[in-house]
């Protein structure tokens, strides 16, 4: 099966050709068709697997004809993270090389005075954060009218970060035909309900995680053998052996992964102390220091990335050997999710876990999800234990009141006011009245 056989375009086809993308994967090989045919669309695939190109691709055939105006975007992609936004912005770049589309990128932590000269020029395709959008179209910079298409990415990311009040919001403004596509790694019941709220007649796609699809990357646990002393303790003896098994084992780049913001922080200055070539990246850093740490371990410039689960998805990375659990993670799919960073494009992979006792339970369930023991490597050496960074050395970051969670905004939305009971306020004293 070719994409010109799914009934892509022959020049974008052609396009594909030329990056080196000649199979289609089992996902858009599913998927492309119904897009064509109109359908709303309800995918779940797991990471990895080319969800972003199934939507892609079928949308910029179907948008190739028309015109756009100026503040009247005429499709919109909903991304949970600014990463995430990013990555299919760079893979839009790729295939409209031989279409003249507008795509405009729309996130937080950049100038919206910026973002609104770029929609004054028109858009065929918009990729927001929900923050962003609900920003502009509360302000009146975007209009709504010729919205064709509409894509939620990654919807299960957006429901563990509290998104489904604002992505309610987005809905109840959007023009009710329009071709709704929902893309999730998981399907939990909220997606489902997700699903029939705001899909009509869904075809519903679903790829199974096969048994071999992470089969390239080696996994090993690392037990932490006492939980006993003080956060402080932990931490310190974590970070030690995190160092020493990056030493040990000659790792030569890799994404290490915490569960807390303030764990990155100490991972990554305690690292950079020692020597190591480090970069930080979590949701508190300004969109322009996101950047710039991302741009340079891509560039090779630096080569360990201490991140928070922000860097979990949509972050991708040519040819990194390693990942490193610092934590289990809470949720057995952003194990998932976390490892993928590695072993891409069929390449071999290294993925590393420091299991404390308290995190055996997760790690069981982990392995439930994945469908295999993962090993269990001991340590065999003593790890140098770092000192944590002094309070007052430690860099404060302003917390901005970030696009990328809902937090309250400081400008109006247009949505309808809140209906008050006819006799609000009736039992009030007079003097409050």
């Amino acid at each position: 099966m070719t994409f010109q056989e799914l009934g892509l375009s022959p020049e974008l086809s052609n396009t594909l050709s030329e990056k080196g993308y000649t199979t289609p994967t089992p996902i858009q090989e599913q998927v492309i068709p119904l897009i064509l045919r109109g359908s709303d669309i309800l995918a779940c695939a797991p990471t990895g697997t080319g969800k972003t190109a199934a939507f892609a691709l079928p949308m910029i055939d179907m948008l190739s004809e028309g015109r756009t105006k100026a503040r009247v975007p005429r499709s919109l992609i909903l991304e949970p993270t600014r990463e995430l936004a990013h990555q299919v912005a760079d893979n839009f770049a790729k295939y409209t090389k031989n279409h003249k589309l507008n795509v405009a990128l729309l996130i937080g932590g950049e100038s919206i005075a910026n973002q609104e000269k770029i929609l004054n020029r028109g858009v065929d395709v918009l990729i927001v954060t929900p923050g962003r959008f609900l920003d502009l179209y509360g302000s009146g910079k975007i209009l709504l009218t010729d919205i064709r298409m509409l894509v939620l990415d990654e919807a299960d990311r957006m429901m563990d970060m509290g998104f489904m009040p604002d992505i309610k919001r987005i809905m109840a403004v959007l023009p009710p035909m329009k071709q709704t596509l929902l893309l999730s790694a998981t399907l939990p019941p909220e997606i489902r309900r997700l699903s029939a709220d705001f899909l009509m007649s869904p075809k519903e796609v679903i790829i199974h995680r096969s048994a071999s699809e992470s089969a390239h990357i080696e996994q090993f646990a690392i037990p932490i053998a006492s939980d006993k002393g003080s956060s402080a303790d932990q931490f310190r003896k974590k970070a030690g052996f995190c160092q020493a098994l990056i030493k040990n084992q000659g790792i030569s780049a890799a994404i290490i992964f915490c569960n807390r913001k303030r764990d990155v922080d100490n991972l990554y200055k305690a690292m950079r102390s020692n020597g190591f070539s480090a970069e930080t990246l979590h949701g508190d850093l300004s969109q322009g220091k996101r950047n710039r740490a991302i741009a340079k371990i891509k560039s090779g410039e630096s080569t360990f990335l201490v991140a928070s689960d922000v860097a979990a998805r949509g972050l991708d990375i040519s040819g990194l050997p390693c990942v490193i659990n610092f934590d289990v993670p809470t949720s057995s799919e952003d194990y998932v999710h976390r490892i993928g960073r590695t072993g891409r494009a069929g390449a071999k992979g290294l993925a590393f876990t420091f299991v404390t006792q308290k995190e055996q339970k997760a790690l069981k369930a982990i392995e439930k999800l994945i469908g295999k023991t993962i090993e269990v490597k001991n340590m065999q050496f003593s790890p140098e234990v770092p000192s944590l960074p002094q309070k007052s050395q430690e860099r404060s970051y302003t917390q901005e009141r970030s696009q990328e969670r809902p937090q309250g905004r400081n400008k109006p939305h247009n949505f309808p006011p809140r209906k008050k009971s006819p006799n609000f306020g009736a039992d009030f004293p007079s003097f409050l009245k």
